[in-house]
């Protein structure tokens, strides 16, 4: 199975499974090319909803991870393989705009930590 979900977990499943996805596709675990399960095929595997793993492939496909081919099915993209290095690029472009805001490390830091957690 491709992906597991915690049932225990406070994480939302199509976040457990997007989350996952994506850190299989970041690893190369799931290389370039990789053709993914079908929505309904994975939602099956795991006894939840489609439209929970519709909304995952999408948020994937939104972050450039995995392209959809139509009927061909969705597959890990090639824009996956570049995922470290826009982050440095947005982090380099942070850390400018922080800098020419005046702000102190650990004031950006916090800044930063408050965006991940979604505050």
């Amino acid at each position: 199975m491709i992906v597991r979900l915690d049932g225990d977990s406070p994480v939302p499943p199509f976040e457990q499974v997007r989350a996952e996805l994506a850190r299989q596709i970041n690893e190369g675990t799931l290389p370039v090319g990789t053709k993914l399960p079908t929505v309904r095929a994975l939602a099956a595997d795991l006894g939840i909803a489609p439209n929970t793993i519709a909304r995952a492939y999408r948020e994937l496909e939104e972050a450039g991870l995995i392209e959809t081919r139509g009927r061909a099915g969705s597959f890990v993209g090639a824009a996956g393989q570049h995922s470290r290095a826009r982050a440095r690029q947005a982090a380099l472009a942070y850390a400018e705009t922080v800098h020419r805001l005046g702000l102190d490390r650990d004031e950006a830091l916090a800044i930063v930590a408050a965006a991940i957690r979604g505050q």
